[in-house]
């Protein structure tokens, strides 16, 4: 996913963008706890656990996986 916007508190917005949730940062979602909450999201490079509830202030779009990607086996997921 590519992020668009944030939303909510000010205080949560200001904590998700200094782990690296801007406007255009790619996020995947890389697995979730056996109970589904937190997910943990590959930002900017680093492995990040997020809840549901803060990960719901995140608006952004699905990313296409590129030819190269599918030729390739990689396939892009979508934040979750």
């Amino acid at each position: 996913m590519e992020v668009r916007r944030l939303t909510g508190e000010a205080a949560m917005r200001r904590r998700l963008e200094d782990i690296g949730l801007t406007e255009g940062s790619r996020v995947t979602c890389l697995m979730k706890s056996p109970l589904g909450d937190p997910k943990a999201y590959r930002i900017q490079g680093a492995v990040i656990a997020l809840r549901d509830r803060d990960a719901a202030t995140v608006f952004g779009v699905p990313i296409t996986p590129s030819p190269h990607d599918v030729e390739n086996g990689r396939r892009g997921r979508r934040w979750r």
